[in-house]
């Protein structure tokens, strides 16, 4: 099982890939303000390198926090996306053991569909003025 796992919830955005729960390959950039612009050509950079494409993977890995409110909306949005748009499952954790806890999870064939992030804490919201 190919596994394409993601971690986005720090300025230093992390992306493995998986031959089932050994990792094969990874790349790691200092990805900042620019997750959004980046995330899909290091994505598709990581693939190529290693011989892939998007429609070769079965599955998707991702951290779903505690961590960054916008990284982890970006890097589970992604990762939900691609999991449906590819119609494989989608796992996270969040946990130290993340990857391993979400690989098991693939493997098994679990498949939560939609992940959610975890952000640690309620949302700092703005009241409004009037």
């Amino acid at each position: 099982m190919r596994i394409l796992a993601i971690r986005t919830d720090r300025p230093e955005a992390e992306l493995g890939l998986f031959d089932n729960s050994e990792l094969f390959d990874e790349l790691k950039w200092r990805a900042g303000r620019n997750l959004s612009l980046t995330i899909l050509a290091k994505i598709t950079e990581l693939l190529k390198k290693n011989g892939l494409d998007f429609h070769k993977l079965d599955g998707i890995a991702v951290y779903k926090g505690p961590g960054s409110f916008t990284g982890l909306r970006i890097g589970i949005s992604v990762a939900n996306t691609l999991a449906y748009g590819l119609r494989i499952p989608v796992a996270s954790a969040a946990s130290r053991q993340w990857p391993q806890i979400a690989l098991d999870k693939l493997l098994k064939g679990e498949n939560e569909q939609i992940v959610l992030p975890k952000y640690g804490g309620e949302p700092n919201i703005s009241r409004p003025k009037k």
